[in-house]
């Protein structure tokens, strides 16, 4: 089985030793994206609506450039350092996936990496 790495300037570079995405049998999986400016690799601010929406469309740089896009994905899982931020996250999440949303865990975590207060990651079938 081959895999193929998936990287694009449309998304923040990794902060550490993992690749953006990897395609492999099958699948597209994404590493946890938040809230990074790609052109700075600085952490938005706004809060948590503001955050979510960079994440989101930072989501949609890695999978345009893996050649997919969101009905593709299968999975997600979101990492909240609040769950009070639940149903602001839920409505811009939402909007992404108004038709057969995918499969979703979501979970709240004592801290995220820069002090993100989101965190998504993502599985997508490949075409």
């Amino acid at each position: 089985m081959q895999k193929e790495i998936i990287s694009t300037d449309q998304a923040p570079k990794a902060i550490g030793p993992y690749s953006q995405g990897v395609k492999a049998g099958g699948f597209l999986f994404l590493s946890g994206a938040i809230a990074l400016d790609p052109a700075t690799g600085e952490m938005c601010g706004g809060g948590i609506a503001a955050e979510t929406e960079l994440v989101m469309k930072n989501i949609g740089g890695l999978l345009a450039a893996a050649g997919l896009g969101y009905g593709d994905v299968v999975k997600t899982t979101i990492y909240l350092a609040n769950m009070g931020d639940f149903a602001t996250v839920n409505g811009i999440y939402g909007r992404f996936f108004a038709e057969e949303p995918p499969a979703r865990s979501t979970v709240e975590v004592k801290g995220l990496p820069r002090g993100a207060l989101v965190e998504i990651e993502i599985a997508a079938l490949c075409r």
